[in-house]
């Protein structure tokens, strides 16, 4: 049961994106912005079909589109017709998006193993364990990786060995990606304490209490950190004292998804089934978008737009200024993961175990 409704009246304006998006949200801080718009209209150019629900995002680096099943393999698609090139099997279910960084994907999975695999080939390169199942994606910084693991920990790690540089314990499980920016790791997790790291040496800056069980990632941006959290709570933090500068609870649910920013937008979804923008400056509602499901899918922001997924199984543009829907397309099954925007096309995977890549 599929359908294309593009908004009568309304023009997408056809742009250039990025050629590439080669991680959660598209780079180290997670701000999900796309760097240009996207075409009109979009179409449905393939699918590709997975021996499991694909919940973690999708990877695109030039022609090839990266992307995790929990059936436990990692692909590597043709980006222009989905046809497969390799995969990879680990050990359990991958619901991580993957990193992928000078010609490795690094990926890891609920087997608690980081791999590094060539991006050409699939070869394995190396491969790094914790002692707990990874979520989350990788992230990068100079010549290391960053990871966090469900044994409370935050790994950094050789780019090139996988070798540990240090490790950083915390009081709890490490769910989402660790958001770098300004030469600090910012993260969160199950202990309800937003930490600041330095990049070089793994040593805690700074650790401000949420106020509850942080599920997702934060982003950066101009100094400030935005998270949401379990309290039904997004709040914005200032990057090198720790003082939180807002806090605002317009919903009754939960915040499981990454913020994406915009200008002096900021755009979060919840599970009271809303996508809402708030102002970043004061954490003011501007508007929000109802859909029939939760919103634990992070969106992203190209050009004018805001493309995300819901529960509902739609996945829906919106505009930027005033929320008001543009396109939609309905899959009929829960998106929980955010979508990859580059190159004119844009990817996301479904619970029903399909990759769909659209296109102009």
């Amino acid at each position: 049961m599929k359908a294309l409704a593009l908004a009568a009246g309304v023009l997408l304006p056809i742009g250039g994106l990025a050629a590439d998006w080669p991680m959660f949200q598209g780079g180290p801080s997670l701000t999900g912005h796309a760097a240009g718009p996207l075409p009109a209209p979009l179409r449905l150019r393939w699918t590709f079909a997975t021996g499991g629900p694909v919940n973690a995002s999708a990877a695109i680096v030039a022609d090839t589109v990266f992307v995790g099943s929990t059936d436990g393999r990692l692909y590597a698609l043709d980006a222009a017709t989905g046809r497969q090139r390799w995969s990879y099997k680990t050990g359990d279910a991958i619901e991580a998006a993957p990193l992928v960084r000078d010609g490795t994907v690094y990926i890891g999975s609920t087997d608690g193993l980081l791999y590094a695999l060539d991006a050409a080939t699939g070869e394995l390169r190396w491969q790094y364990k914790t002692d707990g199942k990874i979520a989350g994606g990788a992230n990068a910084v100079a010549d290391r990786i960053i990871v966090g693991s469900y044994d409370n920990r935050v790994h950094c790690v050789a780019a090139a060995t996988g070798r540990v540089v240090w490790t950083f314990e915390t009081g709890n499980y490490v769910n989402g990606i660790p958001a770098i920016a300004d030469g600090k790791i910012v993260f969160g997790g199950c202990d309800a304490q937003l930490h600041v790291l330095d990049a070089g040496s793994g040593k805690e800056l700074l650790a401000v209490d949420a106020g509850a069980y942080i599920p997702g990632s934060p982003a950066v941006a101009d100094g400030r950190v935005y998270v949401g959290h379990y309290g039904n709570e997004v709040l914005a933090m200032d990057l090198a004292t720790g003082q939180v500068l807002w806090r605002t609870k317009e919903a009754a649910a939960p915040f499981f998804a990454t913020p994406a920013v915009a200008g002096q937008r900021l755009l979060i979804g919840g599970r009271d089934k809303r996508l809402h923008c708030l102002d970043r400056a004061t954490g003011a509602t501007l508007w929000t978008t109802t859909t029939q499901g939760e919103v634990d899918g992070s969106p992203v922001v190209a050009g004018n737009q805001v493309v995300f997924g819901s529960g509902d199984g739609r996945l829906y543009v919106v505009n930027l200024a005033d929320g008001k829907p543009v396109w939609s397309y309905e899959i009929g099954k829960d998106l929980v993961a955010a979508p990859a925007v580059a190159g004119q096309r844009l990817v996301i995977g479904s619970t029903d175990g399909t990759v769909y890549a659209f296109g102009p």
